[in-house]
C-alpha cells in the first residue's frame, strides 16, 4: 500500500509540473528535465510513467478537458450563458487556456485523441437534439455552432494583451463589459430559448 501511495504521489507531482511546463513553453519547448526537477523526481522515473513528452501532454490534456467540461457545462437551450461560463473560466485560468492553445497549434493535423473526439461528438449530438426540440435554429450545422460559440467565448482569453492596450478606447473597460459583449454576440447568433433547460443539458 505504501509503495502504491508513493507511486501515485510521484505521478501526481509529475502531472502538476508538466501542466505548468507545457502552459509556459508548449510541447516543443517543454523539457523533461525541468518537469522531473519540479516534480522532485528523475527523468528516468518520469519515463517509467510516460513513454514520451507527447504522451505526457495528452494525459494532462485529458485531465484539463475534463476540468473544463465540469466547470462550464454545455446547455444547448442557453448558449449565451454557456459562452459566458467558458469566458469566465479561461479568464480565471489563463494558464489552462495557454496549455490547450499550445496543443491545438503544435498537434494540428494529428489525429484527435479518442476523448476529444467523443466529447465533440457528444456536444454535437446535444445541439442536434436541441434543434429537433425547437430550441435552436435547425438551419445551422451543429459543428458550426460549436466552433462559433467556442471562438466567441474564448476571444478575450486569447488576446489578454489587448485588454490593457484598448482600455482607453472602449466605452467600458471593465471585465463585466467584456463578458457582456461575449454573451450578447452569442445571443444574437443563437438566442436563448424559454424551453426546458434540462433537455439535452450536460457536459
Amino acid at each position: 500500500m505504501a509503495d502504491s501511495t508513493r507511486a501515485d504521489s510521484t505521478r501526481d507531482r509529475i502531472v502538476t509540473a508538466a501542466r505548468a511546463e507545457f502552459a509556459r513553453y508548449g510541447i516543443a519547448g517543454a523539457r523533461i528535465t525541468r518537469i522531473a526537477k519540479a516534480a522532485k523526481t528523475s527523468s528516468e522515473r518520469l519515463y517509467a510513467y510516460f513513454r514520451s513528452k507527447e504522451e505526457l501532454y495528452r494525459f494532462v490534456a485529458e485531465q484539463e478537458l475534463a476540468a473544463v467540461l465540469e466547470a462550464t457545462r454545455l446547455d444547448p437551450t442557453d448558449l449565451p450563458e454557456y459562452a459566458g461560463r467558458v469566458h469566465d473560466y479561461f479568464l480565471r485560468h489563463p494558464d489552462r487556456f495557454r496549455f490547450i492553445s499550445w496543443g491545438r497549434l503544435e498537434l494540428a493535423g494529428a489525429a484527435a485523441d479518442p476523448v476529444t473526439r467523443e466529447t465533440f461528438r457528444r456536444k454535437a449530438e446535444q445541439l442536434r437534439k436541441a434543434q429537433e426540440a425547437g430550441h435552436l435554429d435547425p438551419a445551422w450545422d451543429p459543428v458550426d455552432i460549436l466552433v462559433f460559440v467556442s471562438q466567441l467565448a474564448t476571444a478575450w482569453a486569447g488576446q489578454l494583451d489587448l485588454v490593457d492596450a484598448a482600455a482607453d478606447q472602449v466605452r467600458d473597460p471593465s471585465p463585466a463589459a467584456r463578458r457582456a459583449a461575449v454573451v450578447t454576440a452569442v445571443q444574437r447568433l443563437f438566442p436563448a430559448t424559454a424551453g426546458d433547460a434540462g433537455d439535452g443539458a450536460g457536459s
